[in-house]
């Protein structure tokens, strides 16, 4: 009897040193799981990161539908007129080479505008100012890639007018820090009559966000950009 429960009980060792064994086994197979996952987040992140910099090579740029921009926006030159942007500006002024006078100079000149609402729906635009809406129809016209002096790039989405009221800008050029396909969350346009004097404009960038967000939520937004 004695012999018997010694026999039942080594097997019951041996069946639960088999069990350890596969459970740290599985844990091991887990654990480099993991860290896989994690190194190949990791350098996704960091490449995403260098791209919004500007710094990427020509290859990764792809072209992109006008509906990436889809949606109702709104300038947000009014927030920095009203002081809403001032965290901004301080936290510019103290990472940065400007006095917060020259970056309210400076941001002043870049978001400047009297298009304070800018509609996308499909391929027609509307372009919002005081007492007037200009309408147009317009389609994709390729990309330019720009170099700043900073050494970093940045891409340019030019569509061109096709239709629509006479008034309407002949082109308009985003700049979102994106360089494929994916919805914009803000964005940077020109717009004009003249394709290539537009490539030429780097002083005045009037920013658009959703129309749906209020200004302390832009200025939350800017802060972690």
């Amino acid at each position: 009897m004695q012999n018997t429960i010694s026999k039942s009980f080594g097997a019951f060792l041996l069946g639960a040193a088999v069990l350890v064994s596969a459970q740290a086994l599985a844990s091991q197979d887990t654990k480099k799981d993991t860290g896989h996952t994690h190194k190949h987040s990791h350098s996704k992140s960091h490449e995403q990161n260098d791209v919004q910099r500007g710094y990427f090579k020509d290859e990764q740029i792809k072209p992109r539908p006008l509906t990436d921009w889809q949606g109702d926006w709104q300038s947000i030159y009014p927030y920095l007129k009203d002081g809403t942007l001032d965290p901004v500006l301080k936290e510019k002024a103290a990472h940065g080479d400007k006095t917060i006078d020259e970056c309210r100079a400076y941001y002043d000149s870049g978001f400047k505008t009297d298009v304070f609402r800018i509609d996308i729906n499909n391929d027609e635009v509307s372009f919002h100012e005081e007492g007037q809406v200009r309408h147009g129809r317009y389609v994709a016209d390729g990309t330019e890639t720009l170099t700043y002096k900073k050494g970093n790039r940045g891409v340019r989405y030019i569509f061109k007018k096709v239709s629509g009221d006479a008034q309407a800008p002949d082109f308009i050029q985003f700049s979102d820090h994106k360089i494929a396909p994916a919805a914009s969350g803000h964005y940077h346009l020109y717009w004009g009559s003249d394709r290539a004097e537009l490539l030429k404009e780097v002083t005045n960038w009037p920013t658009y966000f959703p129309a749906s967000l209020t200004g302390q939520q832009i200025l939350e937004e800017m802060l972690a950009h």
